[in-house]
């Protein structure tokens, strides 16, 4: 059921779609459907999205999603073995820990987990 001033929809900027959707079904098992060679939505089973075909990376300066993790270390060697790269090294914050990565499209990104 769709809500009133709630994220109802995200649409991420990449610059290859079949590099996008081979590193997040790998990594998350997110279901995807092609629209042609510039847009592909995605499901993460929770949030809608979508990929859109661009000529250059998003800045890494830019609205930066963040992903949840039960246990960050595996995720670190897991962006990595799909093709990614660590743009910051796992580190405290309050509340929890998290690190960031780019993608094989060259869009950054952030994983954090809770202390415990």
């Amino acid at each position: 059921m769709r809500q009133e001033k709630q994220i109802d929809y995200i649409e991420i900027p990449v610059t290859d779609l079949g590099k996008a959707r081979d590193f997040f079904e790998a990594l998350f098992g997110w279901s995807f459907v092609s629209y042609g060679e510039d847009y592909m939505s995605f499901s993460d089973g929770r949030l809608d999205g979508g990929f859109r075909r661009v000529t250059e990376a998003a800045p890494a300066n830019g609205v930066l999603l963040i992903f949840f993790s039960e246990d960050l270390e595996r995720d670190v060697e897991r962006v990595q073995q799909l093709g990614a790269k660590i743009s910051e090294a796992i580190f405290p914050f309050p509340g929890g820990r998290r690190f960031h990565f780019v993608d094989p499209t060259g869009t950054e990104y952030a994983i954090w987990s809770a202390i415990s």
